[in-house]
């Protein structure tokens, strides 16, 4: 995974985190988005309502770069298959 610089985190749009309002978990590649799924369970301070969302994003930005997700939920994360 790339790693952006501050100047590169602070460019990035909101629709391109997973938390858009905490502006956590950029979403914008694929090395993201796995990322994103690994890191989920470490965010703090976001309501389910928050990680919901957070999730239809993280489905969305996989779709868009092929990114193959096992969980169909959030809640699934670190469950076996």
């Amino acid at each position: 995974m790339s790693e952006l610089t501050d100047d590169q985190r602070d460019s990035l749009a909101g629709r391109q985190f997973a938390f858009p309002k905490q502006r956590k978990e950029p979403i914008e590649d694929a090395s993201h988005v796995r990322n994103a799924v690994a890191r989920f369970n470490q965010v703090k301070g976001v309501t389910d309502d928050e990680r919901d969302a957070a999730w239809k994003r993280i489905q969305a930005a996989a779709d868009r770069f092929d990114v193959e997700l096992h969980e169909k939920s959030w809640r699934e994360i670190g469950k076996p298959h």
